[in-house]
């Protein structure tokens, strides 16, 4: 039996998770920013909340605590690209992409799930700073989500009920 480290195996145990992807942004005087950001989740219905997880390195964070406010552009199947685009390092992550404002925030076109969020907390999380929520916009589209699991990009099926 092969040993393997605590971070291999609990990198192998989260790659079977499946997670949605999302894209935060962000604008600051008049600029977006936006990251590509797999660790989303609700978090409480009565206020509306979410938890979101950026890396300490990510350069959108210091952004999004100037602001104190950013979006939650859910993806759908066909956002793959527009997933890895927003998952490099640099500036020009919107050139060519279709956006607009959307609560003094950028929302990118054809996104189907948006959020607008209050910042309500920075809590740290070991490498990486979890970002409480409030919601303050909601809007939904009915498509299939694009998903990360085992480490490609899919979307979710149903499973048939037997009879």
């Amino acid at each position: 039996m092969t040993s393997i480290s605590l971070p291999e195996a609990f990198r192998g145990v989260m790659a079977n998770v499946a997670q949605p992807v999302t894209v935060i942004t962000v604008r600051e005087r008049g600029t977006p920013y936006g990251t590509t950001v797999g660790a989303f989740t609700s978090l409480s219905m009565e206020p509306p909340m979410v938890l979101v997880c950026l890396d300490r390195r990510s350069d959108l964070l210091a952004v999004l605590r100037r602001a104190g406010r950013f979006g939650v552009n859910v993806l759908g199947s066909s956002h793959s690209e527009l997933a890895l685009r927003f998952a490099k390092k640099g500036t020009d992550k919107f050139l060519g992409v279709a956006w607009d404002d959307q609560d003094g925030l950028p929302r990118l076109g054809g996104a189907p799930g948006w959020l607008a969020c209050d910042v309500a907390d920075l809590v740290d999380g070991g490498d990486h700073v979890i970002v409480l929520g409030t919601v303050l916009a909601a809007q939904a589209a009915h498509v299939e989500p694009l998903t990360y699991h085992r480490r490609s990009f899919g979307t979710h099926a149903p499973l048939r009920e037997s009879a």
